[in-house]
C-alpha cells in the first residue's frame, strides 16, 4: 500500500543547495474498495511523477468523502455513488464529474446457505429472504456508496431492514467482509473487494448479475468557486489522467488472480 499517506507533504532536499522545497499535495477523498484493493497505487504514480505533487488519499466511505469534500477539506473526490454525486454537483460543491469505471456488486454468504439464495439474480429478494429466513447479513452501515446500493434495494422491495440478524459494521469494505466472514454471515460487497480478498474467506458468491448491482465511479473536482482555496487545475489534471486512454488501459489490466476488478469507463476523456 501507499506509503506515508499521512503526512500532508514531503520535502525534498536540493541538492547543491542544501535548502528545501515543499512538494505540493493534492488531496483526494475516495472509497475504502479503490484505496484497499490496490488499485490506486497502480495508477497515480505516473501521476504524481510528471506533476511533481503527492495524492494525499483520505480512504473513508463514499457519504463521509462527499461530506469532506463539503466542507472544502480535500481537491478532488472518486466516489461511487451517482445519485449523491448527482446532489454534490448539484448543490454547488463539486463541478466536471467524469466516468471513471464501474464493476458490480456482490452478495455472499456460508457454503451452506441457510436462507437459500444461491443462484438467485433478484438482489432485493434475496435480502429479504436472508432476514425472513433468520440468517445474519452484515451491513456496512456507513453511509458508503456500498451502503447506499443496499439501502436502495430495500426500498425497492418495500422493507426496512433490522432485528437481530441484521448487523451494521460501520466500518470500511475489507473489514465490514472480515466481520462476515467470522460470524459466517451474508454481506454485499464490491466485486473488486471479493477478488482481491477471496482466498483470505470462507464465503461465497451467492447472487450477481442483477442490473441493480451496477457499481459505476466517478471523479468530481471540488468547486473552486466555493472554495477558492482548492487546487482546481491540479484537482482538472488529475480528472484529465484518470479519464486518458494510458490510464484506462491501466484500469483495465489491473487483475487479481487473471480476474479484471474494474472495467474502464471514460466516454468523453478530458484532453
Amino acid at each position: 500500500m501507499r506509503k506515508g499517506l499521512a503526512a500532508l507533504a514531503a520535502f525534498i532536499v536540493i541538492l547543491g543547495t542544501g535548502s528545501a522545497v515543499a512538494e505540493e499535495v493534492l488531496k483526494l477523498a475516495t472509497t475504502t474498495s479503490t484505496y484497499e484493493t490496490g488499485l490506486l497505487d497502480e495508477i497515480f504514480p505516473p501521476f504524481e511523477k510528471k506533476h511533481d505533487v503527492q495524492v494525499h488519499i483520505i480512504s473513508v466511505g463514499t457519504g463521509k468523502a462527499i461530506k469532506i469534500a463539503e466542507n472544502g477539506d480535500v481537491d478532488i473526490i472518486m466516489v461511487h455513488a451517482r445519485a449523491a454525486e448527482d446532489k454534490f454537483v448539484a448543490d454547488g460543491y463539486g463541478v466536471n464529474r467524469r466516468d471513471v469505471m464501474y464493476n458490480d456488486f456482490l452478495i455472499i454468504g456460508p457454503a451452506e446457505d441457510p436462507a437459500g439464495i444461491r443462484g438467485m439474480t433478484d438482489a432485493k429478494q434475496a435480502l429479504v429472504r436472508i432476514l425472513e429466513s433468520g440468517g445474519t447479513f452484515v451491513s456496512r452501515g456507513d453511509d458508503s456508496g456500498t451502503h447506499k446500493k443496499e439501502r436502495l434495494l430495500w426500498s425497492k422491495a418495500g422493507k426496512q431492514p433490522g432485528g437481530a440478524g441484521y448487523v451494521e459494521a460501520g466500518q470500511g469494505m475489507s473489514a465490514t467482509l472480515r466481520m462476515a466472514d467470522e460470524k459466517n454471515a451474508y454481506v454485499m460487497l464490491d466485486r473488486a473487494t471479493y477478488l482481491f480478498n477471496r482466498d483470505r474467506i470462507r464465503l461465497e458468491k451467492m447472487v450477481e448479475g442483477d442490473s441493480d448491482l451496477f457499481n459505476p465511479y466517478g471523479v468530481i473536482a471540488v468547486s473552486p468557486y466555493r472554495y477558492p482555496h482548492v487546487k482546481y487545475e491540479l484537482a482538472m489534471a488529475l480528472i484529465a489522467w484518470v479519464t486518458s486512454p494510458e490510464c484506462q488501459k491501466r484500469i483495465g489490466e489491473y487483475k487479481r488472480d487473471g480476474e479484471q476488478l474494474y472495467h474502464p469507463d471514460a466516454a468523453s476523456p478530458l484532453e
